[in-house]
């Protein structure tokens, strides 16, 4: 477990540690005082590297320096080589995602290309969420040219007979996918798993560039089948032998040098984001381009060392491929700071060589400068995109009359059904854009709010205290709430507090935000912190103790920011909502009785036969089931008579029809 002090303030402790370090190749895990990773990292000898952090003599960068301050914890993992250290690097950090490590992230705004293999009739279908549901799913991409890969897709399920459902359209039948010949009749498994399988590896070598594969393997089938005399199995084959040939036929650019096989990547950074593009070419043309965007300021603060991006996206792209797609050859735009090791570990991968080279002159040259123009232009197309934003914080500033624009704003918002399964959503905007990582969800755990009676003012002033409780705390006990605000941008802050927004919306009109304010003052914080509402009928931005909405248009940036941050927390509270009501709707009421556990609520239903049979019960029926004492009888029953005393056998209909005689004479 991590020491309750950093190690730079326990040099005793610093020299152990450090000595336990092995000088042998491997990772190396950082973690803090909350047992979180900070940073991981490779090297050769393991022993010389961790000191290197420690050393007096080194000069860190300011992101290093502050890294170092929160070391509480030194874990390492030893392999055989360096080549292996760097695999599980990779690995760990894709894992992890410690926060002072270089992380390469694929452009979000790209497809990908994803086939279900762990699935005995696999799905093949475009997504944007790379979400691995079992280990044996494979994604290809991302895809910069969305059109190319949805019509290659589409005319990839013309040549090929292919699932072409996510589930049957009938039980007992096929559709008519299936007699147009689109369709094997996975559903009614007309086919075989095995023999779908091998269908769907030739299309996976489509969209791993290995048409020319694909072709001499079609073309070997159909001469097997009409040396056999097969002859509808042969022009099945040439169909397929023809529609690749479209396919192949529709590519964008081809070279002279139609043998070779290479991957070409380059990139264009300026002061903040690298824009990274990485084209296939196979068999001398281009089959497809991929996307990605990192940190530019990523080598111990150095924006110049480009190599060092280049290196992360190969790591990161080639740990996720299959061995057959790592062609022979890389062109890459600068040098990588490790590259002999690079090749080694391609090569290992591969199974044969793969080289890596900085071209010069010639056509190869020419190469790079062409990827190099495309992402010059994602670069611009983010730059854009950055200005938009810049532009949207500055106009909320001058509408909401802040000092500064606002670098964190946060939104929230209630859902529920007449009070049933109540919950509230926190939205976090960084810079103007979602920051997903820092979403929360809240039950709403207010006793009066319930089925049959909802309140959303006191739902949300519920939230506002349980949000900024742990502020209110550090306030009361005199802490600086000024300095925790200035170092909030630091995301591993060492007291937790780095959550400070800058402006706070609610989603609502005047009384939800009345409802906030005083829940603030309750917390001592309604002076320190910015609150604005947006009301829903007219789009109108509302602060405290203002009767009239601030003078705005719709369309300005600022309160199209608002709207956005609006629309994300009131998507994010409807999902959450619907899952706690798809949860409470799929398990027994039984399961709300504190004592009962799956298999006493099994055996309860199993002795009644229904529910309605146990609310009628008696505590001493209810007693006689399987598992039941006294005691827990008494809590089934209680939990169905709330508010009676327990009855004797014959009562029960005596007290409703009083009841009921009581509310028609009130009536």
């Amino acid at each position: 477990m991590p020491g309750s002090l950093p190690l730079v303030q326990e040099p005793d402790r610093l020299k152990l540690r450090l000595k336990d370090v092995p000088p042998e190749p491997g990772c190396y895990l950082m973690r803090d005082q909350n047992d979180r990773i900070l940073y991981i990292g490779k090297a050769k000898a393991l022993r010389n590297r961790v000191r290197s952090y420690f050393q007096n003599s080194q000069n860190h960068s300011p992101r290093i320096s502050l890294m170092v301050r929160q070391i509480c914890e030194i874990e390492f993992i030893v392999t055989d080589s360096e080549a292996e250290a760097l695999a599980l690097e990779s690995n760990l950090i894709k894992q992890n995602q410690p926060h002072f490590n270089v992380l390469l992230k694929d452009d979000k705004k790209y497809p990908y290309l994803c086939i279900t293999w762990s699935e005995a009739y696999p799905r093949i279908f475009i997504t944007r969420q790379r979400r691995f549901r079992s280990p044996f799913d494979r994604f290809y991409g991302p895809y910069v040219d969305v059109g190319l890969l949805r019509r290659t897709l589409a005319l990839v399920k013309r040549v090929f007979p292919l699932r072409q459902r996510p589930q049957p359209l009938y039980r007992d039948r096929t559709c008519l996918n299936y007699d147009i010949g689109r369709c094997p009749g996975v559903c009614q498994q007309k086919i075989s798993s095995g023999d779908y399988h091998q269908t769907l590896r030739k299309v996976a070598m489509v969209f791993q560039g290995r048409n020319d594969e694909l072709l001499d393997l079609l073309d070997e089938q159909m001469q097997t089948y009409a040396e056999r005399l097969d002859f509808e199995s042969a022009a099945r084959v040439r169909d397929q032998l023809q529609g690749l040939d479209t396919l192949t036929a529709g590519q964008k650019m081809s070279l002279g040098d139609s043998s070779v096989s290479r991957d070409v990547i380059a990139l264009v950074a300026d002061e903040r984001v690298a824009a990274v593009q990485l084209f296939q070419m196979r068999a001398g043309k281009l089959v497809g381009r991929l996307g990605y965007t990192a940190d530019a300021m990523v080598f111990d603060g150095k924006a110049t060392n480009h190599g060092f991006i280049l290196q992360r996206v190969i790591e990161e792209h080639y740990s996720q491929v299959d061995a057959v797609e790592i062609p022979p050859e890389l062109l890459v735009q600068h040098g990588l700071p490790q590259q002999a090791l690079i090749q080694d570990w391609l090569g290992e991968r591969r199974g044969r060589k793969v080289k890596i080279t900085v071209p010069q002159r010639a056509q190869k040259a020419d190469l790079i400068e062409l990827v190099e123009r495309n992402a010059t232009y994602e670069l611009q197309r983010a730059q854009r995109g950055a200005e938009q934003q810049l532009l949207a914080t500055e106009d909320l500033a001058q509408l909401l009359d802040l000092p500064h624009p606002p670098r964190r704003i946060e939104g929230f918002d209630i859902s529920h059904i007449q009070g049933s399964d109540a919950v509230a959503s926190q939205v976090v905007f960084i810079d103007g854009l979602p920051a997903k990582q820092h979403y929360r969800k809240y039950k709403i755990q207010s006793s009066t709010i319930r089925s049959g009676h909802s309140d959303d003012f006191m739902a949300m002033a519920e939230i506002m205290r349980r949000r900024f409780r742990r502020w209110s705390q550090v306030k009361a006990e005199g802490g600086d709430l000024q300095a925790l605000r200035q170092s909030a941008n630091t995301a591993l802050h060492l007291g937790g507090l780095n959550d400070w927004p800058d402006v706070v919306m609610i989603d609502g009109g005047k009384g939800q935000l009345s409802a906030v304010m005083e829940a603030l003052r309750e917390l001592n914080l309604h002076e320190d912190l910015v609150v604005c509402s947006l009301a829903k009928q007219r789009e109108e931005v509302f602060l405290p103790g203002m009767k009239e909405p601030l003078e705005s248009e719709a369309e300005q940036l600022g309160v199209q920011l608002l709207r956005r941050l609006r629309d994300e927390a009131h998507r994010f509270a409807v999902s959450f909502h619907r899952q706690q009501r798809g949860e409470r709707m799929k398990r027994s009421r039984l399961s709300d009785i504190q004592g009962l556990g799956p298999k006493r609520v099994k055996d309860l239903l199993a002795h009644f036969r229904s529910i309605d049979a146990i609310q009628m019960a008696s505590p001493e029926a209810i007693a006689g089931a399987p598992g039941m004492g006294p005691a827990l009888a008494q809590q089934v029953w209680t939990y169905f008579h709330p508010s009676d005393d327990p009855l004797e056998p014959g009562e029960l209909e005596v007290q409703d029809q009083d009841q009921v005689q009581d509310q028609k004479v009130a009536v």
